[in-house]
């Protein structure tokens, strides 16, 4: 499953370095920018970290993105 994150955007709107949130978070630098990337899954606790020093949820901050083969095995819809 991909996803995507608003934390670059969220970081602008509090005028946040990636070093500032790095260190208000307690991980490197190169975390956020890989997280910034899609490239880093973050733990639940980071997640939640990020989100509280950035003031929203881990929903508005991570955008979940279903592969399309992972539909494909699904048959095409949401399994509730």
């Amino acid at each position: 499953m991909a996803f995507r994150t608003r934390i670059r955007e969220l970081r602008a709107r509090y005028d946040l370095t990636q070093e500032d949130l790095a260190r208000r978070v307690g991980v490197r630098r190169e975390t956020i920018l890989y997280l910034e990337k899609g490239k880093y899954n973050p733990s639940l606790k980071l997640a939640h970290d990020i989100a509280k020093v950035l003031k929203t949820t881990i929903d508005d901050l991570f955008i979940f993105e279903e592969d399309q083969d992972e539909e494909k095995e699904n048959g095409g819809g949401r399994v509730e």
